[in-house]
C-alpha cells in the first residue's frame, strides 16, 4: 500500500538514511579509506550499557573487551570520527512468534548512553524493561533524531524531559496491549518542533484534555498513531496546523456522537483510521473531499444512513473497511470507478443485495487489483455467477451468513491466487468436483460449512492446495472418510461434523493427529476405537457418533482447552484416563463423557484437572461415591453426574466448588439430608436438580438464600415437613437473564447461553436447552406438604 510509506516506512528510510551517513564520510585522498575505528570512551559505555543487560538469546555475544565495537552487532559508527550513530537493538522476532519473548533484552538502561553524545538513532523496542519507568536521562540526548521504544515492557508516567530532545523526528512509545504507560499531560510535546512520527499507541492519555492542542504544535508531523489511548473527546482547535499529516490512526478510543468538524483541515490524509469508536451519526458529506485517501478504516462504530454512494468520490481508496455499522444501502454502481481498491469491506452492513449485481459491479477495473473482498452477513441473497472468475488477484473471499443460493459456478476455479474462503451458513447446494479446485493451489484455508453442498471427487484425487483449515460442517462427505485429506499436512483445523461419514477413521489420519489445534467430527457415523493420542490440540469434539472401547489416553500437555467424547459407546472404568501422570495439572476447562457405557467408581484424582470450569459425566453407569478430591475443581461452574449409580451423601468437600451455578445428581442413589451449605456456599447457583434420589427429612431454608435460582427439582425423594415461606425469595424463577458461566448445552458442545437439564413436570420428563432461559420453576411432589417420611 502506498500508505504504509506513512509509518513504518518512514522509519526504514530515515535509518537507511542514518547508515548511510555513517558510512560515506571517508577520505578519498590516494584512494585510500581513511577508518578510525571505535572512540574508547564510547566503548567502555556500551559495555556498561551491556552490564545491566540479561542477554538470553546471546544477540550481543560480538560485545567482547577491546574489541571495535564499530563492528559490534546492532552498532553503527560514523567512519571518520569513530564515533557511535546508531544503536539497534530491536527485538529480531516479530511479537507473534513463538521465539519473541526468548529473544528479548532484560533489564535496565544504564545511563553510560549518555557518553554517546553522537547518537543519533536509539532502537531498544522489543525488549523486556521488567516494569521500570522510561528514564529520564534520554531527555538529555539532545542529538537523538530517532527513538523507538515501544513493546518494551515500560510503567509508569512518560517523563517529560522527552520534550528536551529538540531535533527528534521520530518517536515510537507503543506498548502494545499493555495500559502501564500513562501521562499527565502532553505540554512536552511541543519541544519536539521537527518531529514527524509520533506513536502512542496505548498510552494511557486520560488526563491529556487538550491533546489535540499540543499535537497541532508540530508543523512537521506527517504520521500521528494515538489508539487504544483511552481518548474521549476533540478540545476545540480555534486553528489547525495539520496540513502535512498523511497518517492519522485513532482506532480503539472512547470518541462518540459525530465526527469533529476540525478533521476536514487534515487535508494531505492517506492514511485514517477511526475504527471501533462510538461514532454513531452519519458520515458528513466533507469527509468525502479527502482526495488523498488511500486507508479508510471506520469499522466498529454505528454509523448509519445512505453513504456508500458517496465513496466513489475518494478515488484514491486502496483500503476501505466499513464493516460493524449500521450502513443501510445497496453497493451502487458508482464504485466500478475506485479502480485502486485491494481490500473492502462491509461485513454486517445492510446490504439486501443480489450477489450477481455486487459481482458485476466488481468485474470492471476493480478486479484487477482488488485483493480481499469481506462481506459477511449482509443479507446477500441470489446466486453466484461467472463474474466471480474474473476476480482474479483476490486472495480473501467472505461471503458468510447471508442467504446466497444454488451452485459453485466453475469460474471459481480461476481464482487462481485465492487463500482464505468462507462461504459457510449460506444456502449453497449442488456438487463440489475436484474440476472446480483444478488451478486454485494457493488455498489454505477454506469453509463451506452449514450448506447444502456435496463434496464429491474421484477416489485417488490429490488436490493442488496445503490447507491450514478446513470447515464443511453440515456437508455431504461421506459415506467413506475422505482420502484426499491424506495429502494435507498442513491442516491444524477442521470441522467434518454432521457431514454423514459412516465409517473407520483410516490410521494414517491418527497419524497427523499431533498438529492438529481444533477438530470436529461430531454427529456422524464413525466407528471403532480411538487409540492414544499425543498432540497439542485445543478442542476435540469426537461426539455422536459410534465410538467404542475404552477412553483413549490423551497427553495434550499445556493445550487441551475442551474435550467432548459424549454420546458413543465407550465403556469400561476411567481411571487410566483421569488420573495421567502429568507433571502439571491439565488445562482443560470443559470435558464432557456424557451417554457412554462408563462404569466403575470415579476416581479420586480431580486435582489433575483443577482448571474444569463444566464436568458432564451423565448418564452412564458410575457407582460408588463421589470422591473428595472434586473439592479441588475451585473453578467448576457446571456439574453433571445424573443418570448413574452413584450412592452416599453430598460431600460436605464440595462446598469448595463455590463458583457452581449448576448441580445435577438427579437419577442416583444418593441418601441423607439435603445439605445446608448449599445455601450458605454455592451463592452462584442457578440450576439445581436432586430429583429421583433417596434424600430425606426437611427442605432447608438456607436454600432461600440462592437468590440467583432458576431451576429447583427435588422430586422423587422422601422429603418431608413444609415448604418454607422464604421460596418467595427465588425472583430468579419470574425474571429473564443469561445463564453467566460455562455449560456443557444440549449438543454436547461448551459455550452459548443453554444448559442441558432434564426437567420432570408432572410425571412427564422432557429436555429442556435452547428456551431455558424462558424457563423458571421449582417443584416437588405434593406429598412434601406433609410431615411424613415417605414419598
Amino acid at each position: 500500500m502506498k500508505s504504509a510509506l506513512s509509518s513504518s516506512g518512514v522509519a526504514l528510510l530515515f535509518f537507511g538514511f542514518l547508515v548511510t551517513i555513517g558510512t560515506i564520510n571517508i577520505s578519498f585522498c590516494n584512494g585510500i579509506t581513511s577508518y578510525v575505528g571505535c572512540i574508547a570512551s564510547e566503548r567502555k559505555a556500551l559495555l556498561r550499557f551491556k552490564g545491566d543487560l540479561i542477554d538470553p538469546s546471546n544477540r550481543l555475544a560480538s560485545w567482547i573487551g577491546d574489541e571495535d565495537c564499530c563492528r559490534w552487532a546492532g552498532v553503527v559508527c560514523d567512519n571518520f570520527t569513530g564515533h557511535v550513530l546508531q544503536l539497534y537493538l530491536r527485538n529480531p522476532m516479530d511479537i507473534f512468534y513463538a521465539g519473541y519473548e526468548s529473544s528479548r533484552l532484560i533489564g535496565k538502561i544504564n545511563p553510560s548512553l549518555l557518553d554517546l553524545k553522537h547518537l543519533v538513532y536509539l532502537d531498544l523496542s522489543g525488549n523486556n524493561f521488567s516494569g521500570i519507568q522510561i528514564p529520564r536521562f534520554l531527555g538529555f540526548m539532545t542529538n537523538l533524531r530517532f527513538l523507538n521504544l515501544s513493546n518494551s515492557r515500560f510503567e509508569g508516567l512518560v517523563p517529560p524531559q522527552l520534550g528536551n530532545i529538540s531535533n527528534l523526528q521520530y518517536l515510537d512509545l507503543n506498548q502494545h496491549y499493555s495500559y502501564e504507560l500513562s501521562v499527565e499531560n502532553l505540554n512536552w510535546i511541543s519541544g519536539l518542533s521537527v518531529l514527524e512520527h509520533l506513536d502512542l499507541s496505548f498510552v494511557n492519555l486520560r488526563k491529556a484534555s487538550d491533546w489535540l492542542l499540543d499535537m497541532n504544535t508540530l508543523p512537521h508531523l506527517l504520521v500521528l498513531k494515538l489508539s487504544f489511548c483511552e481518548l474521549q473527546h476533540f478540545p476545540p482547535l480555534p486553528i489547525a496546523n495539520f496540513s502535512s499529516l498523511a497518517t492519522l490512526d485513532l482506532h480503539f478510543n472512547r470518541f462518540q456522537g459525530l465526527i469533529p468538524g476540525v478533521l476536514q483541515n487534515f487535508t494531505s490524509l492517506k492514511h485514517l483510521d477511526l475504527s471501533w469508536n462510538d461514532f454513531n451519526s452519519s458520515i458528513p458529506n466533507w469527509f468525502y473531499r479527502f482526495s488523498h485517501l488511500e486507508y479508510l478504516s471506520l469499522s466498529g462504530n454505528s454509523f448509519r444512513g445512505a453513504t456508500l454512494g458517496n465513496i466513489a468520490n475518494l478515488t484514491s481508496l486502496e483500503i476501505l473497511d466499513l464493516s460493524y455499522n449500521q450502513l443501510e444501502e445497496n453497493i451502487p454502481t458508482s464504485w466500478k470507478t475506485l479502480c485502486n481498491l485491494k481490500l473492502i469491506s462491509l461485513s454486517l452492513a445492510n446490504l439486501s443485495q443480489d450477489i450477481s449485481e455486487i459481482l458485476d459491479i466488481f468485474s470492471g477495473c476493480i478486479s484487477v487489483g482488488l485483493e480481499s473482498l469481506e462481506l459477511r452477513k449482509t443479507q446477500l441473497s441470489g446466486h453466484l455467477t461467472n463474474q466471480l472468475g474474473k476476480l482474479k488477484n483476490v486472495h480473501t473471499l467472505d461471503f458468510a451468513i447471508n442467504s446466497i443460493s444454488g451452485q459453485i459456478p466453475m469460474s471459481f476455479g480461476e481464482l487462481s491466487s485465492l487463500k482464505f474462503l468462507d462461504f459457510s451458513h449460506n444456502k449453497l447446494n449442488g456438487t463440489l468436483s475436484e474440476i472446480h479446485f483444478f488451478n486454485i493451489s494457493s488455498l489454505e484455508s477454506f469453509d463451506v460449512s452449514e450448506n447444502s453442498l456435496e463434496l464429491k471427487v474421484i477416489r485417488n484425487w490429490i488436490p493442488p492446495f496445503h490447507l491450514t483449515a478446513l470447515g464443511l460442517r453440515s456437508c455431504h462427505l461421506g459415506p467413506g472418510f475422505p482420502s484426499w485429506l491424506s495429502s494435507q499436512k498442513k491442516l491444524t483445523r477442521i470441522d467434518m461434523s454432521n457431514s454423514k461419514i459412516d465409517d473407520i477413521i483410516p490410521n494414517w489420519f491418527w497419524k497427523y493427529f499431533s498438529q492438529f489445534k481444533f477438530l470436529n467430527l461430531s454427529h456422524n457415523q464413525i466407528r471403532g476405537e480411538i487409540p492414544n493420542l499425543t498432540m497439542s490440540i485445543e478442542i476435540l469434539d469426537l461426539s455422536w457418533n459410534y465410538f467404542s472401547g475404552p477412553l483413549p489416553l490423551i497427553y495434550a500437555g499445556d493445550f487441551l482447552d475442551s474435550l467432548d467424547l459424549s454420546n458413543n459407546a465407550f465403556s469400561g472404568p476411567i481411571f487410566h484416563f483421569l488420573c495421567i501422570d502429568i507433571k502439571e495439572p491439565m488445562q482443560t476447562r470443559v470435558l464432557n463423557l456424557q451417554n457412554n457405557f462408563l462404569f466403575g467408581e470415579l476416581p479420586d484424582c480431580w486435582s489433575n484437572w483443577q482448571n474444569l470450569e463444566a464436568l458432564n459425566l451423565g448418564n452412564n453407569e458410575f457407582s460408588g461415591t463421589i470422591p473428595t478430591s472434586m473439592a479441588t475443581l475451585s473453578a467448576l461452574q457446571s456439574l453433571h453426574l445424573h443418570k448413574n449409580n452413584l450412592s452416599g451423601s453430598i460431600p460436605l468437600s464440595l462446598k469448595n466448588c463455590s463458583s457452581l451455578g449448576v448441580l445435577d445428581l438427579s437419577e442416583n442413589k444418593f441418601v441423607g439430608n439435603i445439605p445446608t451449605w448449599i445455601g450458605e456456599s454455592l451463592l452462584s447457583m442457578t440450576i439445581l436438580n436432586l430429583h429421583s434420589n433417596n434424600f430425606f427429612g426437611l427442605l432447608p431454608v438456607e436454600l432461600c438464600r440462592l437468590v440467583q435460582l432458576q431451576i429447583l427439582y427435588l422430586a422423587d425423594n422422601k422429603l418431608s415437613g413444609t415448604i418454607p415461606r422464604c421460596v418467595s425469595n427465588f425472583s430468579a424463577m419470574i425474571t429473564i437473564e443469561k445463564l453467566p458461566y460455562t455449560f456443557i448445552d444440549s449438543s454436547g458442545s461448551a459455550g452459548g447461553t443453554d444448559e442441558n437439564v432434564i426437567l420432570v413436570v408432572k410425571g412427564k420428563e422432557g429436555g429442556y436447552s435452547t428456551i431455558l432461559n424462558l424457563i423458571r420453576n421449582y417443584s416437588w411432589e405434593h406429598r412434601c406438604y406433609e410431615i411424613s417420611g415417605s414419598n
